[in-house]
């Protein structure tokens, strides 16, 4: 064989050998669920596991949390900014299948450390930037809706659908919700109502709204800052907010049905709620009757609860009783068939046990909220 061959034939290899490594690292790169870098000074995480939405799952929670501590303390790490990647969701929620799966212990850990990192978020002493554009429900609400900015945009869609999977809204949802104007964290916990685009904003549950055209522009400008504080970012997410025309004419989608809203949904009981709506008997009562109707009638009761209590309670003790009512489903039924019925099967058609508001007793209720003693979460 010829040296020219031999040549030819080694930088033959040579090259094959480098697009298999090339090949390699790009697959590695795409398969790592979470990815966190430095971009000039923020840290970036993006959640990467678009095929799903982004959901959440345990070993994303223990590599974002660990890292969140050590931007804390790092003198180069001005910001951080959390999206999710592939253009569909932020995080469209917890992966609650895989916990049901695990049972009881998987349960177990997974909410701890989950509830652990929605308290790090809440307590972050840095400016903290969730850009929600696309899904954002359940666990990606806890990954959100506690820092100090969240920005929507036209793509967002906000839901807390947990009643309807025999849970509640966690993630530190008795904290926020029944914070929003009026009642109308209550209804949406309860009925699971999903809020689109602008009126993610509307409602309180964002801080910004800024066009989804505009949003790697606005990163931009926010990783470029040199040492900003709180004010300055706040400052770069008004200014594109100012520049973010889109649906400002549209009135909020519930608008016309607030002043309902703080009527129907005050009452102290489900049975109460319930009652009031079915006596109303307007097209919007008579929609939201048969919402709750396709709820766990435990988780109801649950949530409704868990709101009233959260209220007055700080982030930490709402995460603390969350925690116990985590456990509470896990032990339960409901959890199991809601999980089974619209995620597994998906007949859409779960067995709630009890089936009826009524067979729900207060006592079962309390049991709920009942202290795990040295299993208590403690942050």
């Amino acid at each position: 064989m010829s040296l020219a061959v031999l040549t030819s034939t080694f930088r033959l290899r040579s090259i094959c050998r480098l697009q298999r490594i090339q090949s390699h690292m790009m697959s590695s790169r795409a398969e790592a669920e979470v990815l966190m870098e430095k971009v000039g000074c923020a840290g970036v995480i993006t959640m990467n596991r678009p095929k799903v939405l982004n959901a959440l799952n345990f070993s994303m929670v223990r590599q974002i949390y660990p890292q969140l501590k050590t931007w804390a303390d790092d003198k180069e790490t001005a910001i951080v900014i959390i999206k999710g990647a592939g253009g569909k969701a932020f995080c469209a929620g917890g992966d609650i299948r895989a916990v049901t799966e695990g049972g009881p212990v998987v349960g177990e850990q997974f909410f701890r450390e989950e509830y652990t990192l929605n308290y790090t978020i809440g307590s972050y002493k840095k400016p903290y930037v969730a850009l929600i554009d696309g899904i954002t429900m359940g666990g990606g609400v806890g990954l959100s809706v506690h820092g100090r900015f969240r920005v929507a945009t036209e793509k967002t869609l906000f839901a807390m659908p947990e009643t309807a999977i025999g849970l509640f809204p966690d993630v530190g949802g008795g904290y926020f919700l029944p914070r929003l104007q009026g009642k109308l964290g209550i209804f949406l916990a309860l009925t699971g109502f999903r809020l689109r685009g602008r009126d993610v904003h509307r409602a309180g549950v964002a801080t910004h709204f800024v066009e989804s055209a505009k949003i790697s522009d606005l990163e931009k400008e926010l990783v470029e800052l040199k040492a900003p504080s709180a004010q300055d970012v706040s400052k770069v997410l008004e200014s594109y907010q100012n520049q973010s025309r889109l649906d400002s004419d549209k009135p909020f989608v519930l608008e016309k049905h607030l002043s309902d809203i703080d009527r129907l949904f005050g009452g102290d009981s489900m049975e109460d709620i319930v009652r009031d709506l079915k006596a109303d008997g307007s097209n919007f009562a008579g929609k939201q009757v048969e919402m709750l109707s396709k709820m766990s009638p435990t988780s109801l009761k649950i949530t409704l609860k868990q709101l009233q209590a959260g209220a007055t309670l700080s982030l930490q003790d709402v995460l603390a009783m969350e925690y116990r009512l985590s456990q509470a489903c896990m032990r339960g039924h409901d959890f199991y068939e809601g999980v089974r019925a619209v995620l597994v099967d998906k007949d859409q058609s779960p067995r709630w046990k009890p089936s009826r508001l009524e067979e729900v007793s207060q006592e079962s209720v309390e049991q709920c909220f009942s202290s795990l003693g040295p299993k208590d979460l403690v942050l």
